[in-house]
């Protein structure tokens, strides 16, 4: 029997992804055996500053890619929506498996319009503060680091008076009792990749690249390959905010996306369906481009 080597991160949602991953590839073939490796990431270390200032969560991939370029491991898996749209080219990465909720979840109350003026709001992420305040600009956005846990914690400590996570995550960790209000997708767009799972290994190692594709669910696929190919040609990156959301049809596929300055002042929306997820992606970066995204992009 064959160990397959799978490096995360050390948190109790990255080992839950982790495990999930190596659940899937031992029922692609019985003869895998599959070992869950721990690693301590630059982003885990200094969770209490702003990933903007360290250079985005790439900081939290470079330690498990050093350990697929060592073949200390075999995998690594991630959160897509982690994942940089420009990878080294000595990696590959595929969406493993299906996709969960790609929503946004508020918890501690049941809905962003009936927060009251002036409400404490805790969210790490730049995409979903400017959308949340072009909703609702009398809330306070207060920027919150650490895992899920951390996180509902400092939310019970009264440090705020919602938070906005991952309806995903909460799912997967058996937390969805804790979601007051899972967000609309035409309210606040999703990132890209979000509920997906990704698994990265190195492009030289075919066998291992074979058992990555293996995983894979076609329409998934493409439909997280499309929503990174808009970050890609827009030039963003994880802290641009930037939603991007490509949703499979029967034919086809709907994406819509939107970009916006980090203070929600100035907003691009643009949504387009066809039968080529790529073709589709391509489409709807041009027109965002068209639009003025590149000017955009500068002032957030």
């Amino acid at each position: 029997m064959k160990t397959i080597r799978i490096a995360t991160r050390k948190s109790e949602l990255a080992l839950w992804q982790a495990k999930h991953v190596g659940s899937l590839i031992s029922q692609s073939d019985s003869e895998l055996d599959v070992e869950i490796v721990g690693y301590t990431t630059e982003g885990d270390i200094r969770r209490h500053e702003r990933l903007q200032d360290l250079g985005g969560k790439g900081l939290f991939t470079q330690e498990l890619e050093r350990g697929l370029l060592e073949q200390q491991v075999d995998f690594a898996v991630h959160s897509m929506k982690d994942v940089p749209v420009n990878l080294d080219e000595l990696f590959g990465v595929v969406a493993a498996g299906e996709r969960a909720d790609v929503r946004d979840a508020l918890v501690g109350a049941d809905s962003i319009l009936a927060l009251p003026k002036g409400s404490r709001v805790g969210s790490s992420s730049g995409r979903r503060s400017a959308q949340l305040v072009r909703q609702n600009r009398d809330l306070d956005i207060v920027p919150v680091r650490g895992n899920v846990g951390t996180r509902l914690e400092k939310l019970r400590r009264g440090e705020f008076d919602a938070l906005l996570l991952a309806c995903a995550g909460l799912d997967r960790l058996g937390l969805s009792s804790e979601v007051g209000q899972r967000l609309d997708i035409d309210f606040c767009v999703p990132a890209a990749g979000q509920g997906a799972l990704a698994v990265e290994f190195l492009r030289e190692r075919k066998d291992i690249a074979a058992i990555a594709a293996s995983l894979c669910i076609d329409s998934v696929a493409m439909a997280v390959e499309s929503e990174r190919l808009v970050v890609k040609r827009l030039g963003a990156d994880c802290t641009t905010p930037l939603g991007v959301y490509c949703r499979p049809l029967d034919p086809g596929y709907h994406v819509t996306a939107v970009l916006l300055t980090e203070a929600g002042d100035r907003c691009l929306r643009v949504e387009k369906t066809g039968d080529d997820g790529g073709a589709l992606a391509e489409d709807a970066a041009e027109t965002l481009l068209a639009m003025g995204a590149r000017e955009l992009i500068g002032v957030g």
